[in-house]
């Protein structure tokens, strides 16, 4: 589904992702990796077109990523979850899910249900500000805006950072239930390993801007770990 082959972005003259492949293959979840500061977010800026690449390609679903702007890769079928989450504040929550109908290639109008029915509390608090939510319901919220645009590949830019227990226990279930019963491709940055056994499959891990190990998540071995992702 997402092919990415040699990828090189830089900051200035700072050079950021190093000659990087990726594959994220249909209804698989894949969780991307690293230490802080090896570039996960980097990429998934630049597979949304918020950062450009200078060599490589992106091609999804054999479109070439690359001729096209940031806002016309949702309506391909990509949403994202940015770190931070990024939602607004000001609006309502159900203001918020409705952005993401500007995105859908159908041009729906409502709100999906299925939205409502993975996050009750979104339905409950439709009418609260953004800003008033808790982090662990803002978070919900962030992938409620994603999931309306109706994707066929989620990216999620470490979606447990800072959250209650019980939520992340809550986004881990509808993460398997997305990528498992409704057959969503997942792409994710996640630093919990615990939770990254739990959803992924496969798994990729940076390394100074360096792709260093990869493979099903059965081969995140201690001697992997200790080697690239102990601090």
């Amino acid at each position: 589904m997402l092919q990415i082959r040699g990828i090189n972005q830089f900051y200035g003259e700072s050079h950021t992702l190093w000659d990087l492949d990726l594959d994220v293959v249909k209804g698989s979840c894949t969780c991307l990796m690293g230490r802080n500061g090896v570039g996960k977010t980097t990429l998934l800026k630049a597979i949304m077109g918020l950062l450009p690449i200078r060599t490589g390609s992106l091609l999804f679903n054999g479109d070439d990523l690359a001729t096209r702007g940031p806002h016309e890769r949702a309506p391909l079928g990509i949403g994202y979850v940015p770190q931070g989450r990024e939602i607004f504040g000001q609006l309502t929550v159900e203001d918020n899910l409705k952005i993401g109908l500007f995105a859908r290639q159908d041009r729906a109008k409502e709100i999906p249900a299925m939205v409502y029915e993975l996050f009750p509390v979104l339905k409950q608090m439709r009418g609260r500000r953004g800003g008033d939510l808790s982090g662990g319901q803002q978070q919900q919220l962030a992938i409620g805006r994603a999931l309306v645009t109706d994707p066929s590949l989620l990216i999620l830019d470490e979606p447990t950072e800072g959250i209650q227990p019980n939520i992340v226990a809550e986004i881990g279930d509808i993460i398997l239930r997305l990528n498992q019963e409704a057959g969503l491709t997942v792409l994710l940055v996640e630093q919990k390993l615990p939770f990254a056994r739990r959803v992924a499959q496969q798994f990729c891990i940076l390394e100074k801007g360096r792709q260093v190990s990869q493979g099903p998540i059965s081969g995140l071995t201690d001697q992997v770990i200790e080697s690239y992702l102990s601090v």
